[in-house]
């Protein structure tokens, strides 16, 4: 097990978290939310639409007069248990692919939690009728992937009857997605090299991988001991051996 060093992980979560937020103030301070704002960017199905975001990833909510609030504080606590985790496997020495994973999932927790925390106050977008601002910021979104729009079944739970199209999502989304799907495409590779460095003998049983056992402890290992000490009650080396019938010298005497 090679220990690692969190710090350039950390460095790659900053650098997620600081774009992150340029491009969520740059659609703040300069476009108009909704359809009027729209930026089209390639074609009909790649678009900048500002829209603002109440609850969780992809415009989901918690339909609660205390949910917007439980998200944020559930939100803090998941961003210091990945931050812990990371730091974890960086020192049990995992791959690296898992640590910059996680490190994608860590930028995309922190740069939500900031608007959950900040925003509200900061660019006094918290919901109308909201006991603070403190932790009741909205998210601010922009990537429009239009692909599809239209009512729901109403069969499908939930959202069945509804209009829906496809999500509207910012950097931090797109990083935590990212991050969760590299776990999951690699998982048997990334948990593989993991227990193969927690093992306690080497995968390749070669002379090169093979240790030397210390004089002390092989001179005590219940394999060498001696003859002696095996059987209390040797035949001494030099006493004749009982001699055996001679058969062949019986048939000559019955000849």
């Amino acid at each position: 097990m090679v220990k690692k060093s969190p710090l350039k992980f950390f460095v790659l979560s900053l650098v997620l978290i600081a774009l992150d937020q340029a491009v969520k103030l740059l659609v703040h301070f300069n476009m108009e939310p909704g359809f009027a704002g729209q930026i089209r960017l390639v074609g009909d199905w790649l678009k900048l639409h500002y829209v603002l975001n109440p609850g969780m990833a992809f415009g989901m909510q918690l339909g609660h007069e205390y949910g917007k609030l439980l998200l944020s504080l559930f939100r803090l606590v998941a961003m210091g248990g990945i931050g812990w985790y990371l730091v974890h496997l960086a020192h049990r020495g995992a791959p690296n692919g898992l640590l910059w994973a996680m490190s994608m999932i860590l930028a995309g927790a922190v740069g939500n939690v900031i608007d959950s925390t900040f925003y509200g106050v900061f660019l006094d977008n918290a919901p109308y009728g909201s006991t603070t601002p403190w932790f009741h910021g909205q998210v601010i979104d922009m990537i429009f992937v239009d692909v599809w729009e239209g009512f729901l079944p109403d069969w499908v739970p939930v959202w069945g009857g509804q209009y829906y199209s496809t999500p509207i999502f910012n950097i931090a989304d797109s990083c935590i997605f990212v991050g969760v799907c590299i776990i999951l495409f690699f998982q048997r590779r990334f948990f593989h090299d993991q227990q193969d460095e927690d093992g306690f003998l080497p995968e390749d049983p070669s002379p090169e991988n093979a240790s030397v056992l210390p004089v002390d402890e092989f001179e005590n290992t219940p394999s060498t001991q001696t003859n002696a000490e095996k059987d209390p009650d040797p035949v001494p080396s030099d006493e004749p051996r009982a001699s055996q019938p001679d058969h062949g010298a019986d048939d000559e005497r019955t000849r």
